[in-house]
């Protein structure tokens, strides 16, 4: 007799993080990922096919592209001429017809999700002049509550950047209002003083990377759950074995050396080539001139790490000529987990020099991935850019494992 699998809608879905590892546990089954961004929804319909058995037109049913915050529609269907001019020739027929509710029907175990995080981040609001105050993303979970209060789960798991505990949108701390706006419809989460005790690290999970993330986890009122077990059981899921490292993680990568001088390929510049073993998909460096490779030959043989802030950002000034009161360089060091891996990775990667001083190079998008967990055989369906930016913003696949099976082990307590 097969177990039970409990049935969820995954929120924001991006590449898939979060859903892989609800589905490796063999314990749940995604009735529907929603996701507004092409290169994510490709990636994420790829794999059902792949690795989880659907047919194409089934992962085209259960992937759905589009904006959450046309929450109605979404939900329900019968889309408008401007939604189904922006949304309809990437999508299933059925879901342009009936919405969510002609997929998963009338409700559903789980609903899981991040709203992307950049407005809640430390690093976001720095940057922003009004802090981020106004951007709408502060309020994206807004329409998480909105289609949890449609489907009426037993239980929903909300991701988050620990930002979230100090951000302030419109003068009200973003907590207060999601406690509120869950209380509203009916589910209990922690209290808001209380949730700064949810933020868990992946690095506790068997993810070679430090990467600290709130999970508000919420019950339905009635439904007899208790919110503190699914956190008992979630801290009971942490690895009992040492942290993951970069090492564990990446060690075994085929080599990629600098050339003897550089070359094109087309209309890109080629700087680095692998000698020896089999070619790994997504495996391939950056560009790095003779200036970058100086600059990771001094930075590495020097230990810079190690280097003050000063020190650090002097040493930028004299490699740039520019001044910045950041620092822009950092190597990954392979005894330790990783750093946590960013969107940021689309635009640079000076922050993820690689540890070996033979290869003079930043991390390649195969190498992100491996250190975000996803297994090796996951295909990201994008321009390499678009790669490390959904790789960035993904949950770590084995954190998004001993997600779900914290959760699963609470479930089945009550049939």
């Amino acid at each position: 007799m097969s177990q039970k699998k409990y049935t969820f809608i995954d929120l924001f879905a991006g590449c898939g993080g979060l859903s892989e590892g609800f589905l490796q546990t063999g314990k749940f089954e995604g009735l529907a990922h929603v996701e507004w961004e092409s290169p994510m929804i490709n990636t994420l319909r790829q794999r059902l096919v792949d690795k989880w058995n659907h047919s194409e037109e089934d992962a085209k049913k259960r992937v759905i592209k589009f904006d959450v915050q046309k929450t109605d529609e979404l939900i329900y269907g019968d889309w408008s001429e401007d939604t189904k001019a922006v949304y309809e020739k990437e999508n299933h027929p059925d879901i342009v017809a009936k919405g969510l509710k002609g997929l998963v029907g009338e409700t559903v175990d789980m609903i899981i999700g991040g709203p992307p995080c950049q407005a809640y981040s430390i690093a976001g609001r720095a940057q922003s002049p009004t802090g981020m105050k106004f951007d709408y993303r502060n309020y994206l979970f807004e329409s998480f509550v909105k289609i949890v209060d449609a489907f009426k789960p037993k239980a929903f798991v909300f991701e988050n950047v620990p930002g979230l505990l100090s951000a302030c949108p419109g003068d009200i701390p973003v907590r207060n209002r999601i406690f509120d706006a869950f209380k509203a419809i009916g589910y209990d989460i922690r209290t808001p003083d209380r949730l700064k005790e949810s933020v868990y690290c992946a690095e506790d999970f068997d993810v070679p990377q430090k990467r600290n993330r709130v999970i508000i986890i919420g019950t339905k009122h009635d439904s007899g759950f208790d919110v503190e077990e699914f956190y008992e059981s979630l801290t009971a899921h942490k690895s009992k074995s040492p942290h993951k490292t970069v090492k564990d993680a990446i060690g075994n990568m085929p080599k990629l050396y600098p050339k003897d001088k550089v070359i094109r390929v087309g209309r890109c510049n080629v700087s680095h080539e692998q000698r020896e073993g089999k070619v790994v998909d997504l495996h391939i460096p950056r560009y790095h001139g003779e200036r970058d490779q100086r600059l990771f030959t001094e930075w590495l043989s020097n230990n810079m790490n190690k280097f003050s802030q000063q020190e650090k950002m002097e040493f930028y000034t004299k490699i740039t000529g520019h001044t910045s009161n950041h620092i822009k360089y950092r190597n990954l060091e392979w005894d330790k987990p990783s750093p946590t891996i960013v969107a940021h990775l689309h635009k640079d990667g000076y922050m993820f020099i690689h540890p070996d001083i033979e290869q003079l190079r930043t991390l390649t998008i195969r190498e992100a991935a491996l250190l975000q967990s996803f297994p090796i055989d996951y295909r990201f369906i994008a321009s390499n850019a678009y790669c490390y930016k959904m790789i960035g913003n993904a949950v770590p696949v084995l954190f998004a494992k001993g997600i779900a099976e914290a959760m699963y082990d609470v479930l089945k307590t009550k049939k």
